[in-house]
């Protein structure tokens, strides 16, 4: 990560914590802007339901502030656009040659653990690439799985265990949540983040454990439009440099 080109990719993803956005126009399709999020899940061997989440935060985050963000590039105009709307991921399955072939669409591929996610640079929702379109969206979920004791020198992500999102709004969401985080940090501390590969985790809690975690004075909390799954205004995950 080359620092200049990440300082000024951290400056233009502030924009999505403006009060000022643009927004959009729903009789414009081209203003309705979305960032895919792949999940790699095999039939054989699927990954741990943790390790996916936290793969799909990293590579949120990482798509975010690749080089690329912080250069004069189409791949640095497309996340401008969409920092400048509504910030909406749709995150979509995949396994084989289908996961093969999305890494001809620009992004990031990053594994954890047993799992593998993308995030590729946010479309209009119309013009999303046909290999991603064609992955489904929904109809997979994984078991819940037991990740262990929390490391204290990373940065977490809870999820609110008692809302009851599939695998891939969760997945969305712990996305939102990480890159959310790092907008909120000052540079310095983006930038060790970033030369220990955007580490973290993610961590499933119940209701009473997540208003705990949103009331810090450091808590980064995702509120939800509302699209999907959820009520408009929920809170649905919550980030926070340190558990």
């Amino acid at each position: 990560m080359d620092p200049t080109l990440l300082l000024k990719a951290h400056e233009r993803l502030q924009r999505c914590m403006a009060d000022d956005r643009d927004g959009e126009n729903p009789d414009d399709p081209s203003t309705v802007q979305s960032m895919p999020i792949i999940l790699n899940i095999p039939k054989v061997n699927p990954p741990v339901k943790t390790d996916l989440l936290e793969a799909a935060a990293k590579a949120t985050v990482a798509c975010c502030l690749d080089d690329r963000a912080g250069g004069d590039t189409a791949y640095a105009e497309a996340l401008q656009s969409w920092y400048g709307a509504r910030i909406r991921k749709i995150a979509r399955r995949a396994r084989n040659t289908a996961w093969d072939n999305v890494h001809d669409v620009p992004g990031v591929t990053v594994e954890s653990g047993t799992a593998k996610a993308r995030a590729c640079v946010p479309t209009a929702v119309v013009d999303t690439h046909p290999l991603v379109s064609r992955l489904q969206i929904g109809g997979t979920d994984l078991p819940d799985d037991a990740p262990g004791p929390l490391r204290l020198d990373v940065p977490t992500v809870f999820v609110q265990r008692d809302l009851g999102m599939t695998l891939g709004k969760a997945a969305a969401q712990v996305g939102h949540g990480a890159m959310l985080l790092a907008a909120a940090m000052p540079l310095e501390w983006v930038l060790q983040w970033a030369e220990r590969g955007f580490d973290l985790q993610v961590r499933e809690i119940s209701a009473e454990e997540f208003d705990k975690q949103c009331a810090r004075a450091d808590a980064v909390p995702v509120r939800d439009a509302g699209y999907t799954e959820v009520d408009p205004g929920s809170l649905t995950v919550v980030a926070v440099p340190t558990p």
